[in-house]
């Protein structure tokens, strides 16, 4: 029994410190050489102090932001802690009813819009954490923002405009606009 208790204990400790030190320490490493602003969180900075991270969505409510996609985390939205998504089906009255508050509150902060509201403001990403909206769903809260703000549309929309990243290597996903990042440069702005 000794004889196999103390290889098999050797080959444990040996395999506990490659795979829980030596490559962690390493992949570490080569993510703060090559890519340092992701491996730190792609954060967001503004006069030097972090806001948050590009990477996770945050939960604007203020006439003079642009909102984000609902989140469905709990217990406050984009709950980085609880990532996931209500699972809601399209049958289910809960999904219904939350789709249909969201729309009320659309509407409640622009009355006077009547375009389409776009679908990524209604429905929560399977995350509940996305951090980007659509062009349309950007150009949907042009109007709201700018009046906010006391800002010409045409000047938001130019923000907008620079803050629409194109698809990955022009062709995976679709056109997106990180929310915080557009929300720092308004403030830059105004």
């Amino acid at each position: 029994m000794r004889t196999l208790l103390r290889p098999a204990l050797s080959l444990f400790l040996l395999l506990s410190a490659i795979t829980g030190l030596v490559y962690p320490w390493i992949v570490t490493g080569l993510g703060q050489a090559v890519l340092p602003a992701q491996a730190h969180g792609s954060l967001l900075l503004r006069d030097g102090q972090p806001v948050g991270s590009a990477l996770i969505g945050q939960h604007f409510t203020q006439a003079r932001y642009f909102w984000g996609r609902p989140s469905a985390t709990a217990p406050y939205p984009n709950n980085a802690a609880a990532s996931g998504g209500s699972n809601l089906g399209p049958s289910n009255p809960a999904l219904v009813i939350a789709v249909t508050g969201r729309i009320a509150a659309l509407k409640a902060a622009d009355p006077d819009n009547r375009q389409p509201i776009p679908a990524d403001l209604i429905l929560a990403s399977g995350s509940g954490l996305d951090p980007h909206i659509s062009p349309a769903a950007a150009h949907y809260q042009v109007e709201r923002v700018a009046r906010a703000r006391g800002l010409a549309p045409d000047a938001v929309r130019g923000l907008v405009a620079q803050s629409t990243e194109d698809r990955k290597w022009e062709i995976f996903g679709e056109p997106r606009v990180n929310v915080l990042r557009l929300n720092l440069a308004l403030d830059a702005a105004h």
